[in-house]
């Protein structure tokens, strides 16, 4: 466990550069006593680490020392290859960097690890996008992935789904996210937005947005870069991001009796949320196994068309409008196929 500790603490330090005990601590989650006997176990093993005493000091490598020891068990190293997605790498123009890192990382590896590492990637294949759905052209994904790197302002010709539509903005990329084949950039919006004060993914007020990169008509990288946040969190972001997205979702609640099978199929035909809530308000089932129960609903529209899926296995109870609409298509089904019979 020491040894563990002492490679990640060494390998802290030549990736990161100048560390003071507080953050190793931090870090490594141990006592800033144990850090500080770290540090004198690496120095009496002769790895030249010195301590920069002040404010703005803390511990750091020797300049120019960079330890060849990897620190990687079987597992880290039969892990690395199934973070390569090649899909993904390839539609931001790092294809042939990262197999060319692959094969670095195969050579450096003793003959066992690599062994045991290459049969990761003929045993396991990642597929990011969903079923059916292989994403729309995003022309300027390259574009967009350099101003992120290179922290440099784009000014894009934007596609929104609620009028004005198209707009301008001039943005400050912050970085890109891949969600379900659908790449997002994150970034801040420069603009005062004409339609009342709301960003692009409909929340009001300043602060980072996002903007789904398929939708992007035009795009011009300009020559001003920008000063990128140093609190900016992409992963803390995007998790936050999807939580108010996800409550500001569901606008309304539904009652519904589901038949035995109607239970079974939800998890094919809705989004977990409304799986779950489901399950979680279920009445007890009646003498045939239909259950009542309460789930989440968008909009009385979006509703009826996701529980017309369930044809006769499911019965809405309310609201009344939703019921009606559910009984008017399935009349209007009927005398369709009424009409073509006779």
């Amino acid at each position: 466990m020491r040894a563990s500790r002492l490679v990640s603490l060494l390998l802290l330090l030549q990736s990161r550069g100048r560390m003071t005990a507080q953050e190793l601590a931090d870090e490594l989650e141990v006592s800033l006593r144990t850090i500080y006997r770290d540090v004198e176990s690496l120095s009496a093993a002769g790895v030249p680490v010195y301590a920069d005493r002040g404010p703005a000091g803390g511990y750091q490598l020797l300049d120019g020392y960079r330890t060849r020891l990897t620190g990687l068990t079987a597992e880290e190293a039969e892990s690395l290859f199934l973070t390569g997605l090649p899909g993904p790498a390839a539609q931001l123009g790092l294809g042939t960097v990262l197999a060319a890192a692959e094969l670095k990382l195969m050579a450096a590896l003793p003959r066992q690890l690599a062994e045991r590492a290459g049969r990761i990637r003929e045993r396991f294949h990642l597929d990011a996008p969903g079923w059916f759905h292989d994403g729309e052209p995003t022309p300027y994904l390259n574009t967009v992935a350099d101003a992120v790197w290179k922290q440099r302002r784009v000014r894009m010709r934007y596609r929104r789904w609620k009028t004005p539509t198209p707009v301008t903005r001039t943005v400050a990329p912050l970085g890109l996210v891949l969600k379900a084949g659908s790449w997002y950039l994150v970034g801040r919006s420069e603009d005062d937005p004409s339609d009342g004060g709301r960003s692009d993914d409909g929340r009001s007020g300043g602060g980072e947005r996002t903007y789904r990169v398929d939708r992007i008509i035009a795009l011009e990288m300009l020559e001003e870069e920008f000063e990128r946040p140093a609190d900016f969190d992409l992963a803390e972001f995007w998790a936050s991001y999807l939580a108010r997205f996800r409550d500001a979702m569901f606008t309304g609640e539904a009652v519904v009796r589901f038949s035995p099978a109607g239970m079974r199929i939800l998890r094919h035909l809705v989004t977990p949320e409304v799986i779950r809530a489901a399950q979680r308000n279920a009445g007890p089932p009646d003498e045939e196994g239909w259950v009542r129960t309460v789930i989440p609903i968008e909009s009385v529209r979006h509703a009826h068309t996701e529980l017309l899926k369930f044809g006769a296995e499911a019965e809405v109870l309310q609201p009344p409008e939703l019921r009606e609409l559910v009984i008017a298509s399935a009349r209007a089904m009927l005398d369709r196929y009424d009409a073509a019979r006779t």
